[in-house]
């Protein structure tokens, strides 16, 4: 499945795009110097807030978002600053939606393959960029109760701001495995007992043909490029998700969304 724009978009309105996501890579990645994340908005901050797992360094946060949050002032769960929104705005940039809240943190851990135990149903990405398409995949990865994210280390967005308010919360419910090199990831997913199926607009067989496994592990290629070769060959089967309408692919984070949607139906 790609992620093309549609035929006709302005040129103008592309290199926006891009020009927003420098700025998201730039206000919203981990500082180099201390490795922290800002994260922002309240179902984001409070879903972190939650998790164990998550080292706190400090919140920020207006009355009133406390409040919505039902965060006692008096015995917050780390140092704790009150502020007005306009500091935040200060902090954050006006595009950010923080809805009067932001926590630095540290980003969570990536597991291991070695973490998946008895998982039934993962989702492998193989260089998809955009924090916001991962995010909003992370969200339908929760929906669905996906059991893991596999992502490369290089060519995969770091954990930030811009990819947890995408998610809604969804960056801490599910475990995420970091992976070197994709193809040796693949061969070793397959040997663990899962079917691993690459979403392919071309492929030769329907989606659901391939849902032949009780373990199913869905690959998904970048926005605009789709899989790359070496994962297409790498992959037990290629697919494509059947649509009658006249348009023929979807955004990388819909094709996720309906192919977990099939896959779960199929595994119960």
């Amino acid at each position: 499945m790609t992620d093309r724009p549609a035929s006709g978009t302005p040129k103008d309105t592309h290199y926006a795009k891009l020009r927003r996501a420098h700025r998201d890579r730039q206000r919203q990645e981990p500082s180099a110097d201390t490795g922290r994340v800002t994260l922002y908005g309240i179902h984001t901050v409070t879903a972190a807030l939650a998790n164990p797992q998550r080292r706190l360094h400090q919140l920020k946060a207006t009355l009133n978002a406390l409040r919505r949050m039902e965060i006692d002032e008096a015995a917050p769960p780390c140092p704790l600053e009150i502020v007005e929104p306009k500091k935040l705005d200060a902090e954050l940039g006006g595009e950010a939606v923080h809805q009067g809240v932001m926590l630095v943190t540290e980003p969570l851990e990536p597991l291991r393959l070695a973490d998946l135990g008895d998982a039934r149903l993962i989702l492998v990405l193989d260089q998809v960029t955009d924090p916001h398409n991962v995010g909003a995949i992370l969200r339908s990865a929760t929906a669905f109760a996906a059991d893991g994210l596999v992502t490369t280390a290089r060519h995969s967005p770091q954990e930030s701001g811009v990819l947890a308010k995408a998610a809604s919360g969804a960056l801490e419910h599910v475990p995420q495995i970091e992976v070197r090199n994709l193809a040796d990831a693949l061969e070793a997913i397959s040997r663990k007992g899962f079917k691993t199926i690459g979403l392919d607009s071309e492929g030769e067989s329907t989606f659901e043909e391939c849902l032949d496994a009780d373990r199913i592990a869905i690959v998904l290629g970048a926005e605009g490029k789709g899989l790359r070769q070496k994962t297409r060959a790498t992959c037990d089967a290629l697919a494509r998700l059947e649509m009658p309408g006249a348009i023929r692919s979807l955004n990388v984070s819909n094709a996720a969304a309906v192919a977990l949607y099939a896959t779960r139906r199929r595994l119960g």
